[in-house]
């Protein structure tokens, strides 16, 4: 099986390039974060004429994940247990959607920025995490893959100069704690050892083309998954503004290979 996050910072405006990247790497399961609609906003005939079953969790034109597969999409849930709301309203936003594809549960996550660390948003993405965690202990026992875009710099070498984001989030020990208590908790990260490098870059002054990046899209994975990990690897050339038509996300898909 082959599977692959992406947040893709809008599926209607990139449904061309999400077609040709399954088709270009034979994806099995697609991940995506960021699709930015509700379901029924989304141009997915493409898509299905390829053999690619989807679910999608989408509620305005904000957040939104996905699932894409050509190997069955079973027990679709929207939402972990427990999921917090955020805001006065405390509305559970589309940042969680699970499914199982070809026997592997997956979900797709896209874990809340934070902000700033004064914001109550830095809250929410704390609870959130925690929350997670919590609902995650319960799927370590089956092959569970947790992808997408985690919005932390585990270490001071997944950001391109750690001193620009002293006052910053992502790299905050809280964050970073909240991280690591994912892998202390019987998680691992299976793709650092096949796919070094980052994964996103802002717009902001060329970032790209001076590499200039940030590595916050992963792939934990419970112990049966982890083990059957054969490969990884960032399709970069799909950041890349020079390398397709269009305007591209910016974050880079991350593509892992398992074995049967």
């Amino acid at each position: 099986m082959r599977l692959a996050t992406w947040n893709v910072n809008s599926l209607r405006t990139r449904i061309g390039r999400v077609e040709a990247f399954l088709d270009r790497h034979d994806i099995d399961v697609l991940a995506l974060q960021e699709t930015k609609a509700r379901e029924e906003q989304l141009p997915l005939m493409g898509l299905q004429a390829r053999g690619y079953e989807i679910a999608a969790h989408g509620l305005n034109q904000w957040n939104g994940v996905a699932l894409i597969s050509r190997v069955g999409l079973e027990d679709v849930t929207a939402g972990f247990p427990d999921q917090p709301g955020f805001g006065e309203a405390a509305e559970v936003e589309a940042r969680a959607l699970g499914a199982t594809c070809g026997g592997v549960r997956v979900w797709s996550l896209y874990v809340p920025n934070g902000r700033k660390p004064a914001d109550p948003h830095y809250v929410y993405k704390l609870d959130w995490l925690a929350r997670l965690r919590s609902a995650a202990t319960k799927w370590l026992d089956v092959p569970t893959a947790l992808v997408g875009d985690w919005n932390i710099c585990p270490t001071d070498d997944d950001v391109f100069d750690v001193t620009q984001f002293k006052n910053s989030t992502h790299v905050t020990p809280a964050e970073r704690a909240a991280f690591q208590a994912f892998l202390d908790g019987g998680w691992t990260e299976v793709t650092r050892p096949h796919a070094p490098g980052y994964t996103y870059w802002d717009y902001y002054r060329q970032r790209f083309e001076r590499d200039r990046g940030l590595k916050i899209d992963f792939v934990l994975g419970s112990a049966p998954f982890a083990e059957r990990v054969t490969g990884a690897f960032i399709d970069r050339e799909e950041r890349d503004p020079s390398v397709f038509d269009g305007a591209p996300s910016d974050h880079a898909p991350v593509v892992v290979d398992l074995a049967d």
